[in-house]
């Protein structure tokens, strides 16, 4: 009998414990659980060195952990880019990490956005936490197969959404294809959170002259913050410069 590997990610204790308990009563079934995102990433990556990979997780989209240096895979909009989209970010980490891993996300209500968001961040399904063990069982063999699970009454919603983001990238990259080639260079240091000063040092320009492409760069995205623009930037796919570059191996020494 192939047995499916679950891991059971979830802060609230008896929930997971629970849920691990319902799941390990079938005869297929090897289920662990994980309190956090952090917890979830060791036991994949233990795993993973010890040969016995897991197929399935199953992460609670209100998980309370952040993830250090996580990003959720389409950015939150301008009131909150800051904020990681909890549980949603783990799904990110580990599609990137351990991309042969199914995820299906838990959740206590429908919400249309978040499942999108979901979706596009790597997991395979939606689910209630209150649906019956049957149907979280289908789902979990369904998504083994490669396919997407989502309650009917989402559907529709969750297409909107995408649909919207795919809009909402169009436009962004068309603002980003408008700045200059060196304003686009200081809008990736923008992204990878250099400061006017450490940027001025990476290009070798004058810490005024980079207010002025900063600055710039604000004017032609139409936003007013640098957060602003990072998030209209990941949204448009720029990607961050990078920083290991700048690390030098010179005679065996790093300098």
């Amino acid at each position: 009998m192939v047995r499916i590997r679950v891991l059971v990610v979830d802060d609230h204790r008896i929930f997971a414990e629970s849920l691990a308990a319902a799941l390990a009563a079938e005869p297929d079934v090897d289920v662990f659980a994980a309190g956090s995102g952090p917890a979830a990433l060791r036991c994949l990556e233990r795993a993973a060195g010890e040969g016995r990979r897991y197929d399935v997780l199953l992460v609670d989209a209100d998980l309370g952990g952040r993830l250090p240096g996580a990003r959720p895979a389409v950015p939150v909009h301008e009131g909150d880019e800051e904020g990681l989209v909890d549980g949603i970010s783990l799904v990110t980490g580990v599609r990137t990490a351990h991309p042969a891993v199914r995820i299906i996300v838990l959740a206590e209500k429908d919400d249309p956005r978040r499942a999108a968001l979901a979706l596009q961040a790597g997991a395979s399904g939606w689910v209630a936490k209150d649906c019956s063990l049957s149907r979280l069982l289908t789902v979990i063999r369904g998504v083994l197969r490669d396919e997407t699970h989502l309650p009917p009454a989402l559907l529709t919603g969750v297409l909107k959404e995408l649909t919207a983001a795919r809009k909402h990238r169009t436009e962004s990259e068309r603002l980003v294809e408008s700045l200059t080639p060196r304003e686009r260079e200081v809008l990736r240091c923008m992204v990878a959170g250099l400061g006017r000063k450490a940027v001025a040092e990476r290009l070798f320009l004058s810490p005024h002259t980079v207010r002025t492409h900063m600055q710039n760069v604000l004017g032609k995205l139409g936003v007013h913050s640098t957060l602003a623009a990072v998030a209209l930037a990941r949204r448009a796919g720029v990607g961050p410069v990078d920083l290991a570059g700048d690390v030098v191996e010179r005679g065996g020494q790093l300098a």
